[in-house]
């Protein structure tokens, strides 16, 4: 016995039965799941109202979740209701069949265009799907597709979870799904079939009624009613009988042949194909029959519903025009080096040797033309003469009109004053916003004209090399219009604006430079070369900018005062008045008189001189040596400003100067007046301002009555156009696109705000806002992000390519243009309605004026083929369209409403091709799987198109009674 054997000779082993193996813990982990997303229990939710699968919200949640190291994710989509929390809760819980079983037989959302693909099979508003992870093979073998679907079993009999719960098996792209839902006695099983071809016993209604009642399981009589929804789809892909609404190209105009091309000074627009591939029309209607169905006739249909398919990236003139120019952007070469190769013949000697120039300056012959020809001049005739015609991208015609185009007051018999300068857009405009916001240039302003020029040459003429052909003589032209001093044709007047882009403010600051030299020359030949200075004219005077009116014979003529009280005297015997007004300073007055405070105009300067007198100042440090440099620095600024303020507010003191200066120091202090002991209000300078040797007191007194124009030390105008030359002569092509990156951007934006105005599509609309403000937000960074203004571009073409899509729809509707009656405008929001949803329905079916117009088309484009194709085709479809029942087998059926499905000849429907797909909804509440179960919803789905053939069923059965 036990109890006499020795205990340390027994041996006792312990097996723990309670250890959970892996596929117990993955079970575990999907219970888990479902408890966290709180799916545990019944689902109370509200009817579904129609087309709720379509324009209501969806949402997900997603876990990964792993069986031993196989990666699985778990994934909740839920249609999103308000108010679900409250209802349903004092009905029976045991009664109430789960919600997705009661979704089964709903028809209000049938065939939805714009949901889950399961949700267009089974009609569920909430399910959860199980599916191999992102870098995990597919679930092939049949042995653990089971044991998926058993431990998804397990998991919802565990949790009392009634949301379905399916698993993806087989390869992704074939998305095959099977699970179940479990509720109080019951279950459903969905199931799939897949194949590419359909079997021939599944061709006809007839075929696909047996199935279904073999799975139901009808072998009893009567038979429940059955429920079939029909959905044809047919094509029309044929759009020859449409006119393309894109304008022809003008064989006339300078870019000959150019599709889309209106005027060289604007960018093309639209598509140059049909941004609609096909349009797709879906007739369906809704019957209930015990053994067949009727034939049905697409024209009688009582539901239409249209959408189309879209052309995947068509190709847009405008967005290819921008695409182009920012690839621009990326290149490297230098001018020189992309012109190299045109200025060498293949003998290795120059075509322009710019020594010729010189040699040219020097001859006899031309010293009396000297004073017409400068190095610039001669180097750019050698250039354009000499240079091989074919190997230039551009030839002479074209440039010259390019030129023309930017510099039209260059053109023979036209005036200086003809080239009028654009002015900025007044505020408040949508134009001066966009201006303003984006930092490019005014709308028709040189730099806009010339973003243009080379956008366009950029793809159509040369590409880079025609670029840097067209920047040099470009660069050539504004040397030989600063030693010609010959202005700039448009260009605002007056300083450098800062609010556009740096070439912009380096353009006007070369005009404002050639104003200058301008109005010395015309100066010299009033008074003679070794004249003194002429009396300023009145429009200077009255305070006119100084771009208008400039007199600086002083500065020109280097005339040193050597004392100061003689210049003070000299002052003084003068009549001293106004100049280089600004604006007025407020309401604010003069101490000393009741004049209003002016405002200076400052000397023009461009942003990056700004920074680099920024950077100057921050980079002296606070050493006592870099103090000391500083002040110097800004004592001789402190000098300019004060001659400068006495020069627009003749009269003023330095109390006035210190008030509009430097606020702070300008103290308003009260006093008791002797005489009527009453408190008057007295101004003084602060307390540091009254320190004897004070240098803002010390420069008052030094400073003269100099407008910021005249002052030489502050402006050479010389060496600014100098500086201006040097930045555009070496600047790239890449830093050239760069530059005028903005400007582009911005004529692109107002030529899809005018596209836009014409088709009226909400949409549009918001984009354009969106893109402004992204554009706005990238253009003024010191470094704009590459990508992001790739992005802004790519959305820019989506823009277009959504236009150039109303306009073909509008163009196949007949509703491009003229007057528009009632079913005209019917028509407009059809094709609002297709450029915003994904389907649309058809108002009056075939019978209404959208349906009208549809029937004339797919009748012309049937028109078009062959009489045996067509014949072939109508057999087909009648082949397509009759079930298979014997004629005498229709008696039997149960008549239908006539206004939800009518019958019809097939006859009738030789205007249409045959259906590209069907789909068929089948649904009946059956006992299942015993005569004495319950009645459950039974539902199945199929689905054939030419490529696959699907079959998508949800099985409902009773597991109270067998």
């Amino acid at each position: 016995m036990a109890a006499d054997s020795d205990p340390e000779s027994e041996v006792f082993e312990i097996t723990d039965f309670t250890t959970a193996s892996e596929w117990e813990r993955f079970i575990s982990k999907i219970e888990e799941v479902l408890n966290d997303w709180k799916l545990i229990g019944p689902r109370a939710g509200k009817p579904l109202e129609k087309g709720v699968f379509t324009s209501g919200s969806w949402e997900e949640s997603t876990q990964e979740i792993s069986f031993a190291d196989f990666k699985f994710s778990i994934t909740h989509h839920y249609l999103k209701q308000e108010g679900v929390e409250n209802e349903a809760k004092d009905e029976p819980q045991e009664e109430v069949y789960p919600q997705a079983m009661q979704d089964l037989l709903c028809c209000s959302n049938d065939f939805p265009p714009r949901a889950h693909c399961l949700v267009r099979w089974f009609g569920v508003r909430e399910f959860v799907v199980l599916s191999p992870g992102a870098n995990c093979e597919a679930i092939i073998s049949e042995s653990k597709c089971n044991l998926l679907l058993s431990s998804v079993s397990i998991a919802l009999a565990n949790s009392g979870c009634q949301v379905p719960l399916l698993v993806q098996i087989q390869q992704k792209q074939r998305k095959l799904f099977s699970g179940e839902c479990q509720g109080p006695g019951v279950r459903t099983d969905f199931e799939m079939v897949h194949l590419r071809r359909v079997p021939s016993q599944y061709t006809h209604l007839s075929g696909l009624l047996d199935l279904f009642k073999s799975k139901i399981g009808c072998s009893v009589s009567p038979l429940p009613p059955i429920r079939i929804s029909i959905r044809f789809t047919y094509v029309l892909q044929d759009w020859q009988q449409c006119s393309w609404p894109q304008q022809p190209p003008d064989f006339d105009a300078l870019l000959a042949g150019e599709v889309g091309a209106v005027e060289f000074g604007k960018l093309p627009f639209g598509a140059c194909e049909d941004p609609v591939r096909s349009q797709y029309v879906e007739h369906a209607c809704v019957s209930e029959l015990c053994y067949s169905t009727s034939d049905l006739d697409p024209l009688q249909a009582p539901h239409w519903s249209v959408r189309i398919r879209k052309a995947e990236n068509p190709q847009c003139l405008l967005g290819e025009f921008l695409m182009e120019f920012f690839r621009l952007c990326s290149r490297k070469e230098t001018t020189e080096e992309i012109l190299g190769r045109s200025l060498v013949d293949e003998d290795g000697k120059e075509h322009g040797d710019i020594t010729q120039a010189l040699s040219k300056l020097t001859e006899p012959t031309s010293v009396v033309s000297i004073p017409k020809l400068s190095v610039s001049s001669v180097v750019r005739r050698i250039r354009r003469h000499r240079r091989n015609e074919e190997e230039a991208p551009l030839n002479p015609d074209l440039l010259s009109a390019i030129l023309t185009y930017l510099f039209p007051d260059a053109a023979g018999g036209q005036s200086e004053s003809s080239a009028a300068a654009p002015s900025s857009p007044s505020r408040g405009s949508e134009d001066h916003l966009l201006f303003s916001r984006l930092k490019s240039a005014p709308a028709l302003s040189l730099t806009q004209r010339l973003a243009v020029c080379v956008c366009v040459l950029n793809l159509h003429y040369g590409g880079v090399t025609a670029v840097a052909q067209l920047w040099q003589e470009f660069v050539l032209e504004m040397r030989y219009r600063w030693e010609h001093s010959i202005p700039v044709s448009g260009l605002p007047a007056g300083a450098p604006d800062l609010r556009c882009c740096l070439l912009h403010q380096k353009l006007q600051m070369l005009n404002c430079c050639i104003e200058r030299r301008k109005a010395r020359d015309d100066l010299k030949k009033n008074t003679g070369e070794g004249g003194g200075a002429k009396e300023r004219s009145g429009s200077e005077a009255s305070g006119k900018p100084w771009s208008d009116s400039w007199s600086d014979s002083e500065d020109e003529f280097y005339e040193c005062v050597s004392d100061t009280e003689e210049m003070k005297e000299k002052e003084s015997t003068l009549t001293l008045r106004p100049e280089g007004r600004l604006e007025a300073f407020g309401d604010v007055t003069l101490l000393d008189s009741q004049e209003p405070l002016y405002i200076p105009d400052p000397a023009p300067m461009t942003e990056d001189l700004l920074e680099q007198h920024s950077e100057v100042l921050a980079r002296l440090g606070s050493s006592a040596e870099g103090a000391q440099i500083r002040a110097r620095m800004q004592s001789a600024s402190l000098l300019s400003d004060m001659e400068a303020f006495k020069a627009a507010n003749p009269g003023c003191s330095l109390l006035d100067f210190v008030r509009w200066y430097s606020p702070r120091d300008f103290v308003e202090v009260e006093s008791i007046d002797e005489a009527s002991g009453a408190s008057v209000k007295r101004a003084e300078l602060s307390a540091r301002m009254q320190i004897p040797g004070n240098m803002w007191a010390e420069t008052w007194e030094t400073a003269t009555h100099t407008p910021a124009r005249r002052q030489r030390r502050l402006f050479d105008d010389t060496r600014e156009a100098e500086k201006v030359l040097h930045y555009l002569s070496v600047q790239k092509p890449a830093d050239l696109a760069m530059s005028l990156l903005p400007c582009v951007l911005h004529t692109a934006l107002i030529k899809l705000k005018e596209e836009e105005f014409s088709e009226n599509i909400s949409s549009v609309r918001q984009s354009l806002q969106q893109i402004t403000s992204q554009t706005s937000k990238l253009v003024h960074q010191p470094s704009p992000d590459l990508k992001k203004l790739e992005d802004v571009i790519g959305q820019m073409s989506a823009v277009e390519a959504l236009i150039a899509r109303s306009r073909s729809l509008k163009a196949k509707f007949g509703i491009a243009g003229g007057e528009r009656g009632e079913d005209g405008e019917q028509l407009v929001r059809l094709v609002s309605d297709l450029l915003e949803e994904p389907e649309v329905c058809v108002v009056g079916a075939g019978r209404g004026p959208a349906g009208s117009v549809i029937h004339k088309l797919f009748s012309s484009s049937q028109r078009s083929l062959d009489s045996s194709d067509e014949s072939f085709l109508m057999d087909v479809e009648a082949a397509l369209l009759s079930p298979l029942d014997e004629p005498d087998s229709r008696s039997s059926s149960v008549p239908t409403d006539s206004a939800e499905c009518v019958s019809g000849d097939s006859g009738s429907c030789v205007c249409f091709p045959p259906p590209v797909g069907r789909e068929l909804l089948l649904r009946a509440c059956a006992a299942r799987p015993a005569p004495g179960s319950r009645s459950l919803p039974q539902r199945l789905f199929c689905s054939h198109t030419p490529q696959e053939f699907r079959l998508a069923g949800a099985f409902s059965s009773d597991t109270s009674f067998f």
